[in-house]
């Protein structure tokens, strides 16, 4: 299976009250965390809603800002146009991305319980992902996992979820 990886990053980071994806967490961006621990299961990787160093960037579709469901629609739909099977997901903000991923979620859909952006999903999805944006108004990642029935599968923690710079110390 062909794996494209996407850190999903465009949040505002409200709560964090700065650029969340650049707050270093042991000299190392957040961001920088979450490209690692995807690298070593995808064939490649990707950035969703912002730009980071030299990593592909894509937009979240069909409008920035629109939380991360869109950036995950603007990931399935890339991955589905570059000829990739499906796409494993994080968010810059919760460590460790699990080593195991990708095997412990296939086949998908699948999420990490109760970590909604820990996520692997078939390009074969794309197409009622955009109609799912399009005719709900609930655009929310939870609501699309219940709409789609993902599986649940649960993980050894624990996960740290950075929401707040002194989460960092």
């Amino acid at each position: 299976m062909k794996l494209l990886g996407a850190v999903i990053a465009g949040g505002s980071a409200r709560r964090f009250g700065s650029d969340k994806a650049a707050a270093l967490l042991n000299g190392k961006a957040l961001i920088d965390h979450a490209i690692d621990g995807l690298s070593r299961q995808v064939d490649k990787i990707v950035i969703v809603g912002r730009a980071w160093g030299d990593c592909e960037t894509i937009a979240d579709y069909p409008q920035a800002g629109g939380g991360p469901l869109l950036g995950l629609c603007g990931a399935v739909r890339h991955a589905a146009g570059a000829g990739f099977d499906a796409v494993l997901t994080c968010g810059c903000d919760t460590l460790p991305i699990p080593h195991d991923m990708a095997t412990q979620l296939a086949p998908g859909p699948a999420i990490v319980d109760d970590h909604w952006l820990f996520g692997l999903w078939p390009v074969a999805l794309a197409a009622q992902l955009e109609r799912h944006i399009a005719e709900q108004k609930d655009r929310s990642l939870r609501h699309w996992i219940a709409t789609i029935e993902a599986r649940r599968v649960a993980f050894e923690g624990p996960f740290q979820n950075y929401n707040a710079p002194h989460d960092l110390k």
